[in-house]
């Protein structure tokens, strides 16, 4: 494998590694879980980096790949994913601690946003991120409109689940 390729790709993922463990948050219920996810996003990066082109940013871009990652596997849990052992692949990333302590309110918000559906769980992530309706639109494959509209429709939904 192409050594620059590497590089870059470690490089981009230490950069953004942040990205992946809230969209594991999103979709786990345990570190075990969180863990596994995690890999399992970084190998489907990793497979699809060659194909980078660049025309989204790199974050674009591992939003895309680390959500469809998370959603596919958790909507065919019932099936075995075949997955890549992340002992063969021979770089080494610093990791980041990853702290499972957090404020009251935010525990609240991500057990809320856990009753969502999948889609749904990806568009609250997007927009807490600070994401723009353009980008949610481009990440999420979906007009910018329908973006807004969905949105919204989350917030109500959301407002339900945390004020009964």
């Amino acid at each position: 494998m192409n050594k620059e390729l590497e590089h870059n790709f470690v490089t981009h993922l230490e950069q953004n590694q942040n990205i992946v463990h809230k969209v594991c948050r999103i979709y786990t219920h345990d570190i075990e879980s969180h863990n596994d996810l995690f890999q399992e996003i970084t190998i489907q990066l990793w497979k699809a980096f060659p194909k980078f082109r660049g025309d989204a940013k790199f974050s674009t871009w591992m939003y895309r790949v680390a959500l469809n990652t998370a959603i596919t596997l958790y909507r065919k849990s019932k099936r075995s994913i075949p997955t890549t052992d992340f002992d063969t692949v021979d770089f080494k990333i610093s990791a980041e601690e990853y702290d499972d302590e957090e404020e009251q309110q935010l525990k609240l918000m991500y057990a809320a946003v856990k009753e969502l559906n999948d889609i749904e769980k990806a568009l609250v992530f997007l927009y807490l991120e600070d994401k723009s309706y353009r980008d949610i639109s481009e990440t999420m494959g979906i007009t910018e409109v329908n973006a807004r509209v969905k949105m919204n429709r989350v917030k109500t939904k959301l407002k339900k689940i945390l004020n009964p």
